[in-house]
């Protein structure tokens, strides 16, 4: 592992026994106190996620989806995604062309509260009351907005203006907050000190629920209180590709974890610590892989209760083979484009000194979801229904009761099975991306974790463009124009390229890093 930190950094990584890494410190912090109080990594990542709902509500809130990854003493993957009404038919959308975005027919059953319960049930200490305080406590008392949860705000009050629940919520003054303002969300206090005095059972089952049965009633939506109250979340085995002497372990369907695996599947077939960092070898190896895993897992990825079979066929090493022959380092090939989705999304990782670690990640799908907020409680409704398809027979076409395609996933890599670190990267079509950039800077170019997540980061655009973040070198550019790449740079830094946070687990601490293109940081003790 290199620590000569070849790329300008804004950071240090933190060595520690005991880390937290996530994109807020207010939360970061709220998780380390967790840790210092005796709590274990799974405490402090219930801490950590109750309080970005609060702190950090652009991008996830009590009414998310969430997904995870933990160890401790084994590996476990954890579904908290929730699916679609029963009573909403495919028939609603005939005159459609697209899935919604805003609205209630954009709505599905919030999986992130169930998370957190299953989460404590198996693996917490500390009351659960306990682990949501610091969260209440922001909520009731205030919190300053930071940079760039300031940004996604003023956005948003854009976008959910004629929302007039979001805006009694997010806006009561009738704009959003600036940098440093302090906020209160007292909806948010009340419905937290309910979720943590009923350990969340209200929220599917108890007033809570009856509360979004009501709005959705009387605002024309299909949810109701049934719907609450059969939601489950599903412990999963997570799936896994080996690469250079590590295993990656992703959620499997129906998130897209895949095209993370299969990308790094193929790019198993290439000597890559042989290219140079950052050159046009190396990117284009990496681009045409996964513009190939794309294609693919749009294709298959979908609700697992539909069947993952022909999903899990993309990771045997026929097809894997197969697809690294398909491509040409001389020529960039004629990959079917495909639709990507977009999101807003916050990732945590913990990690505590008797070797347990947790990888988290939970959103709102698009900013604050669907523009849709229960009268009174804070709950801002995901837009996750969005992430369905209306096309004919497609395995992620809409129908009720169903989970959609998910673009959140939680990383982890082990080595000769054993905890090696728990990672993510926020963003949409960013993410499977993110993993592989990130898995390939450290096992082929030996970067330490901060200097991996500093790395300018490409992005394989939605209409084929390959967007790139400044500082890869201008021959690298022309290199790939050459090879057939529609390449643009980024110079304005307006594209969101992820926002990455790890903990790697070193010979004697961890070693945890945070995304500068974010306002987190990494914490320990």
């Amino acid at each position: 592992m290199r620590w000569d930190f070849p790329y300008r950094s804004q950071r240090m990584p933190t060595i520690a026994h005991q880390v937290v890494a996530t994109g807020q410190p207010l939360a970061a912090q709220a998780g380390l106190q967790v840790l210092i109080d005796g709590g274990n990594a799974v405490d402090a990542a219930i801490c950590t996620a109750a309080t970005l709902t609060v702190v950090e509500p652009t991008a996830n809130g009590i009414g998310s989806d969430a997904f995870g990854i933990i160890w401790d003493g084994a590996l476990h993957g954890l579904n908290a995604s929730g699916r679609s009404p029963a009573g909403l038919a495919r028939s609603a959308f005939d005159h459609e062309t697209e899935m919604p975005r805003l609205g209630w027919n954009a709505v599905t059953v919030p999986g992130c509260i169930s998370g957190w319960m299953a989460l404590h049930a198996r693996h917490g200490t500390l009351p659960f009351e306990r682990l949501l305080a610091p969260a209440i406590r922001y909520a009731r008392d205030g919190f300053p907005v930071s940079p760039m949860t300031a940004a996604g705000w003023q956005r948003a009050a854009i976008r959910y203006r004629d929302f007039p629940a979001w805006m009694a919520t997010f806006a009561p003054n009738g704009h959003a907050p600036a940098v440093g303002e302090v906020v209160r969300l007292p909806d948010h206090a009340a419905t937290l000190t309910e979720i943590a005095r009923t350990s969340g059972e209200s929220f599917y089952r108890g007033v809570l629920a009856e509360r979004m049965d009501a709005a959705a009633r009387a605002e024309g939506g299909a949810m109701r209180a049934t719907d609450l109250a059969e939601h489950a979340p599903s412990w999963v085995k997570p799936w896994s590709i080996d690469y250079r002497g590590i295993t990656l372990h992703e959620i499997p369907p129906n998130g897209q974890g895949l095209a993370a695996l299969v990308a790094l599947g193929i790019l198993q077939h290439f000597e890559m610590g042989k290219f140079p960092a950052d050159s046009a070898d190396s990117l284009h190896a990496q681009i045409e892989a996964m513009r190939a895993a794309f294609v693919d897992v749009r294709r298959y990825v979908a609700d697992p209760d539909g069947g993952t079979g022909e999903a899990e066929q993309l990771l045997q090493p026929a097809y894997l083979q197969a697809r690294a022959a398909s491509i040409r380092m001389e020529r960039a090939g004629t990959w079917t484009a495909c639709a990507l989705p977009k999101s807003s999304t916050v990732y945590l990782c913990t990690a505590d000194a008797q070797g347990r670690m947790v990888s988290w990640i939970q959103s709102n799908y698009e900013g604050f979801g669907s523009g849709i907020v229960i009268p009174g409680t804070g709950i801002a409704m995901q837009n996750r229904g969005a992430g369905f398809t209306l096309e004919r027979g497609h395995p992620n076409e809409y129908a009720p009761a169903k989970r959609p395609y998910h673009t959140i996933i939680p990383g982890f890599l082990t080595r000769a099975g054993q905890p090696l670190a728990a990672f993510g990267v926020m963003g949409g079509p960013m993410q499977p991306q993110g993993h592989l950039q990130v898995v390939v800077r450290m096992m082929d170019q030996g970067l330490n974790p901060q200097s991996a997540i500093d790395a300018p980061r490409w992005q394989v655009m939605d209409d084929g463009t390959v967007m790139l973040e400044p500082g890869f070198p201008e021959s690298t550019v022309t290199e790939l124009t050459a090879r057939g790449h529609r390449v643009s740079i980024d110079s304005a830094a307006t594209t969101f390229f992820g926002g990455a946070q790890m903990a790697w687990r070193g010979p004697g601490a961890y070693i945890a890093a945070s995304d500068p293109r974010r306002d987190g940081q990494a914490v320990g003790y």
